[in-house]
């Protein structure tokens, strides 16, 4: 333990420790092309956790090593509907109280099947339940390693097909 002069020990940032966290939470997938975690926290608290992974009761990925969309050469990000896997983010809005999402930050961070980082961008439909649930940034990880804040989550949100202007 160091002594009260010793300055060798530093505490980490808040968005260093939690998203530190989401990467543990991340340990939890059962997916097999990319382990998501997502820390929702209000206040330096965390209020719910989750990971991507098929729904409670259904079988999953990793139990019977197969995955429909890698069987099927599908690229990231698309026909989610071959996927058995619910978002981390998803996850954690589902387990968390309402009241304490409000004004809340999400944190997200990922990794590819072979363990380097993946991009924590959430995607379309998670940005529209992060808006929902009124949580008010989102700090993820970038593939390079660097965090990125998104302080208002309307930033997070493209409208398809709406008229500009």
């Amino acid at each position: 333990m160091s002594s009260n002069n010793d300055n060798s020990y530093k505490r980490p940032a808040w968005d260093a420790y939690f998203i530190e966290i989401a990467k543990v939470v991340s340990s939890r997938s059962t997916c097999l092309r990319r382990r998501y975690g997502a820390v929702i926290v209000k206040d330096n608290v965390i209020v719910s956790t989750g990971y991507n992974g098929a729904p409670r009761g259904v079988i999953n990925c990793a139990d019977i090593n197969r995955c429909k969309r890698k069987e099927l050469n599908i690229p990231s990000g698309q026909r989610y509907e071959l996927c058995e896997a619910v978002h981390a983010e998803q996850n954690a809005l589902v387990n968390g109280s309402p009241e304490r999402m409000k004004d809340a930050t999400m944190y997200v961070a990922g990794f590819e099947e072979n363990g380097t980082i993946a991009d924590g961008t959430p995607c379309l439909l998670c940005s529209r339940m992060i808006l929902n649930a009124q949580i008010s940034s989102v700090v993820y990880l970038k593939k390079d390693g660097t965090l990125v804040h998104i302080k208002d989550t309307k930033q997070l949100y493209v409208p398809i097909g709406l008229p500009s202007g």
